[in-house]
């Protein structure tokens, strides 16, 4: 099956999955939502009338007043409300007023009068103290015909002397539920499918364009000429740049030719990092988590190029015979420069950093390979001392030799590793990340030793690592 239909149907189940229980989700929510606010109206509107009929229930004149006339008024006018397209012709409300006891003295239907309400929960809980509501069906057989009430009570002072209670039937808002539902089911609908076609875009974007580096990538390492692929998008660009160059380092070395297996090898992984999170980034995910597979891709292009261009100066230093160039090297001058390069990363680990070699003593060498080899092992030294750790260079002449020596705080190494760390693509896990190095880096370090006439020795040392390199003094030619 295509990559392309793959990253679809994965993105098809998940978007599809998701669209479908939120949606649920929020339909289940309506019904009680709508009734929630219904009945909250029905507090206010409870406790409303209590405080309007207390001087007359308190008086016992209740039902001799105007009140029954205007709930009677009340339940003949027809609002015709246009409310989110709905409209409204007559009003719903039902209102009883009960005494101390539960006996009905008024009803805006003129049926309960005289009848025993203190058994319903509207009335007994409100005498009680307590909040009084409850929810009847009118029909038994109709789930649908039931009934909200919610009581308020009316206060003598601290005595409860009467109980208003206001009902609303849950049918009157059934319009306003399923205008809502339908609005949902098309809006949802919609968003799904919405989301469907960008998925499959991206879904025939991405893998195209995978198609295109994975192609050139297998030509490149094949040996065959090719074109460099035309990709959009940042790391995707980057990833082709990074192979390009890889590209035109390798042609026309011959000397290379025994890496090719090796590098074919050690791209895989990366490679498969680079696609894993590519097809991670067409679902839908929180921007944090979104930024950290963009991340990953960077790094693992970053890590190609690295190995890349390591190897290639790994391989054209054991190709030569000598020093291209031996010029005298101020050793606390190239020290200091390096530090000074990696000053941003040293100041957000808060490392210490000393520099105490003496600024008149010099090296005989190639000024561009030990600053290379050098920068490798700072680069070592850095990736395994702890947060707020510390770093030390520091030199001493012997025998017409420089013994540079650069101590870091950090984990012993384990004896296993001590005798292998210059082989070849040989490396250990980082503390910070867990992620090994090319393993190039110390093997590049022993090759420009070689060529110098001098040797790299590291050791663990009370505390950390230290690592020593011998070569020629200056005033010695």
């Amino acid at each position: 099956m295509p990559l392309g239909i793959r990253i679809f149907l994965v993105y098809f189940l998940f978007v599809g999955l998701a669209g479908w229980f939120v949606l649920s989700t929020v339909m289940d929510e309506i019904r009680p939502g709508v009734r929630q606010s219904t009945e909250e109206t029905l507090v206010d509107t409870a406790n409303l009338l209590a405080e309007i009929l207390r001087d007359e229930v308190n008086a016992g004149r209740l039902q001799q007043g105007r009140l029954p006339q205007v709930l009677q008024a009340y339940g003949q006018r027809q609002p015709r409300a246009q409310i989110w397209g709905v409209e409204k012709t007559q009003v719903n409300h039902r209102i009883y007023v009960t005494d101390a006891k539960g006996i009905v003295l008024l009803d805006s239907t003129g049926t309960a009068v005289g009848q025993d309400y203190s058994r319903w929960n509207d009335v007994l809980l409100t005498l009680r103290g307590e909040y009084g509501a409850r929810s009847t069906p009118e029909d038994p057989n109709d789930p649908n015909s039931s009934v909200m009430y919610v009581a308020a009570p009316i206060m003598d002072g601290a005595q409860i002397i009467g109980v208003v209670s206001v009902a609303k039937p849950n049918r009157t808002l059934q319009p306003y539920i399923e205008r809502s539902e339908r609005r949902l089911a098309w809006l949802g609908g919609g968003l799904i499918v919405l989301g469907l076609l960008i998925g499959a875009l991206l879904s025939w974007w991405l893998s195209a364009a995978l198609r295109k580096l994975t192609r050139y990538a297998q030509a490149v390492s094949a040996g065959e000429r090719a074109e460099l692929p035309r990709v959009r998008g940042g790391e995707l660009a980057h990833l082709a740049e990074a192979i390009e160059r890889m590209r035109t380092e390798l042609e026309g070395k011959a000397y290379v030719e025994r890496y090719v297996h090796t590098l074919t090898h050690e791209l895989k992984s990366p490679l498969a990092a680079i696609r894993g999170a590519a097809e991670l980034l067409e679902g839908e995910m929180p921007a944090a988590q979104r930024q950290r597979f963009v991340s990953n891709i960077e790094q693992e292009s970053a890590r190609m190029q690295q190995l890349v261009e390591r190897l290639l100066h790994l391989a054209q230093v054991e190709q030569r015979q000598g020093l291209e160039e031996q010029v005298a090297v101020p050793l606390h001058a190239l020290v200091a420069a390096l530090l000074q390069a990696q000053m941003a990363r040293i100041a957000s680990a808060a490392l210490q950093v000393q520099n105490s070699i003496d600024p008149a003593l010099t090296v005989w060498g190639e000024r561009f390979l030990l600053h290379q080899a050098i920068a490798n092992l700072l680069d070592n030294a850095l990736d395994f001392t702890p947060q707020g750790g510390s770093v030390r260079f520091s030199a001493e002449r012997s025998a017409g030799q420089v013994e540079l020596c650069l101590f870091n705080q950090a984990e012993a190494i384990p004896d296993y590793a001590l005798t292998r760390l210059c082989e070849r693509f040989y490396s250990l896990a980082r503390p910070a990340t867990g992620r090994k190095s090319t393993g190039l880096g110390l093997n590049f370090v022993e090759e420009v030793m070689q060529l110098h006439g001098g040797t790299l020795q590291i050791s663990n040392a009370p505390g950390g690592v230290e690592v020593r390199l011998r070569l020629p003094l200056c005033n010695a030619r």
